[in-house]
């Protein structure tokens, strides 16, 4: 996408010394070259990769769901840090136009998503009006899956057993909503993120570490879905405000030896803390917000003051370009689908046993043993064809072109940087 391509050098391109009159008509110019207006900087390759790799991670993790996925990279806490820096990026122009912008680019994919699980639900016999909690609010919550303020409602069981789709599949499909919701109260709270950052930085950075350590562990309880989303934000909120951070050039002011020192402490605070405070998968830093949260301070810190500012993909990652570009242009339809894909890519892998050259034992043994293998591989295709039928909607939510595969290769002229 950023690359630049093969050029062929033309020797009437290549300069020359000018003649004489012609330095002192130049020297007569400096004031109109001055006047140009100044190059528009492009995307930080090195903030793409990192996203990249954070949805590689989430899918990775909700396939297997081995705990230390967590611990090894904390996508969420990644993607919120990328978002709060893009987000302060934007609030240099009115707050609301940008406010409006973002949710504007957020809703039509989730709207897309959520025609396809409403109908899937409601094709197995859901009523809303029949919550499980008894709440009575079934279908007034409903409207959760066209603007995410809250949590979207869905049953416990939704599925048949032998069927395609498994009992839970709609809380590990709907379930990601979650990170549209918080990604939205925290666009709603970025001016006065930002506002607050520009006067009090330190307690603006610090301040949802601290609320973490009092709704996180218990100290104070707060029952429901809201507990649940105030969580959420306490957990990533210094995540976001250190996307602040960065794009406002605190961090780098900070000595790079002092950031790391004191990073390392708290991210040694997160394992101490998780291991007294396993969740019911142990390690697993999701179930631990306190641990989720330090951790995924002190990993951003890191990475954050590391940040090269890459224009292009250097050495041996610029193979990864397109895919990267294609990542990022696509983020938010991998994200949400994902699971779906998941779930829909274990029935597809089962017909390989019916194959004539899978009858034998061997055979089937091998393919069990390397189940989740194939079932990783196969995603990806599937992610792929999901992309294609149903990415260009973040096109068109952006006032794009659609494009149904936008990994940054040239077409005919000029391609646009997104």
């Amino acid at each position: 996408m950023y690359g630049v391509p093969d050029q062929q050098v033309d020797e009437a391109l290549i300069p020359k010394e000018p003649a004489p009159e012609e330095k002192q008509a130049e020297a007569k110019q400096p004031e109109a070259e001055s006047d140009a207006p100044p190059k528009k900087p492009g995307r930080d390759r090195y903030l793409d990769l990192l996203r990249s790799i954070a949805l590689v991670r989430v899918v990775a993790y909700h396939l297997f769901g081995w705990a230390w996925l967590t611990i090894l990279f904390p996508s969420m806490g990644v993607m919120f840090a990328l978002a709060g820096s893009l987000m302060a990026r934007s609030l240099n122009r009115p707050a609301w136009g940008v406010i409006r912008g973002r949710v504007r680019r957020l809703l039509p994919p989730l709207w897309a998503f959520s025609a396809v699980a409403l109908a899937l639900l409601f094709a197995g016999g859901w009523d809303p009006g029949k919550s499980s909690d008894g709440s009575g609010w079934g279908w007034a919550e409903v409207v959760n899956y066209v603007i995410p303020v809250g949590a979207p409602p869905y049953p416990e069981g939704a599925g048949s057993g032998p069927g395609l789709l498994e009992d839970t599949w709609a809380d590990q499909a709907v379930g990601v909503l979650w990170y549209l919701r918080a990604y939205l109260w925290f666009v709603l709270a970025s001016p006065l993120l930002l506002w607050a950052f520009r006067r009090v930085p330190w307690a603006t950075l610090l301040a949802p570490l601290a609320l973490t350590a009092v709704v996180g562990t218990g100290l104070v309880t707060i029952p429901g879905e809201t507990g649940n989303a105030v969580t959420d934000f306490a957990v990533y909120g210094s995540c976001w405000v250190l996307g602040i951070a960065h794009h406002e050039g605190f961090l780098a002011k900070v000595p790079r030896y002092m950031a790391v020192s004191c990073s390392v402490l708290v991210m040694a605070f997160a394992l101490w803390w998780a291991s007294g405070h396993p969740g019911p998968e142990g390690w697993d830093l999701n179930d631990i917000p306190l641990a989720q949260a330090t951790w995924s301070f002190g990993f951003v810190v890191i990475l954050l003051q590391y940040s090269p500012s890459w224009q292009e993909l250097p050495g041996r990652l610029a193979r990864w370009d397109k895919l990267v570009t294609l990542a990022n242009n696509r983020a938010v339809t991998i994200y949400l689908w994902h699971n779906l894909v998941i779930m829909a890519a274990f029935p597809l892998l089962d017909l390989f046993y019916e194959l004539p050259f899978m009858q034998g034992e061997s055979a089937i043994a091998a393919l069990d043993m390397t189940y989740q293998f194939w079932i990783f591989v196969l995603v990806w295709p599937l992610i792929g064809l999901v992309i294609v039928a149903l990415g260009w909607i973040e096109d068109v939510a952006a006032r794009r072109s659609p494009r149904l595969w936008p990994n940054g290769t040239k077409r005919g002229g000029s391609r646009r940087r997104d």
